[in-house]
């Protein structure tokens, strides 16, 4: 089992529809944020269905797409083929999961909730898998969506902070990192008034 939002089998289900539960297009933080930087090898975590990767993929990155959901990889695989680019995927759980260090340019964690303590154990290990001047863009539901239906996690321990993002990622110097409220339209999972935290930041 996971420790992260749901178990293996929850996303299997929630990925098996004939749609993208998230839609098909990147999300916004990373379309604005990821789109001027140098392509490179790239790796988005908990990826899901692929959207992310694809997007990175056509900017001319070379992307590695894990995620717990052998189902949301194969349409991501999928989604790939039909935009012309290729990824890679990596099933595997966050939990079990050690890149090579200082092997990475980019690295993405979209909608990523896990357990705190799984949560900084991942971070420590995403810093350590940048190289030096690599970026970390990640975009969260915060503790306030509690107060929304949009989208994401019901439980507190799995929203996440400015506070918290700024101790767990003191080691890279933060270019963003704020909280705001925003409209999102993410396929029909994501739609409508959120509350999230925003982090784009690099390695010295």
């Amino acid at each position: 089992m996971s420790t992260g939002f749901g178990p293996k089998g929850y996303w299997d289900q929630r990925f098996a529809s004939a749609g993208f539960v998230y839609g098909e297009q990147p999300n916004d933080f990373l379309n604005e944020h990821a789109s001027g930087l140098k392509a490179g090898q790239a790796l988005c975590l908990a990826e899901g269905e692929g959207r992310n990767a694809v997007f990175l993929a056509e900017l001319g990155h070379q992307v590695c797409a894990q995620d717990i959901s052998p189902v949301g990889l194969r349409k991501a695989e999928e989604l790939a083929h039909r935009r012309g680019v290729s990824i890679n995927t990596l099933c595997c759980d966050l939990a079990a999961f050690h890149p090579e260090p200082a092997s990475v340019d980019l690295i993405a964690a979209i909608w990523m909730h896990v357990e705190p303590d799984l949560r900084a154990r991942v971070f420590q290990h995403a810093i350590e898998t940048l190289r030096p001047g690599g970026h970390l863009l990640i975009e969260a539901y915060s503790p306030k969506q509690l107060g929304f239906s949009s989208g994401g996690p019901t439980r507190r321990e799995l929203l996440i902070d400015a506070a918290e993002l700024k101790h767990e990622l003191a080691a890279l110097k933060p270019l963003i990192l704020q909280e705001v409220e925003r409209e999102i339209a993410e396929g029909s999972a994501h739609q409508g008034p959120s509350a999230v935290v925003q982090f784009f930041g690099r390695k010295p």
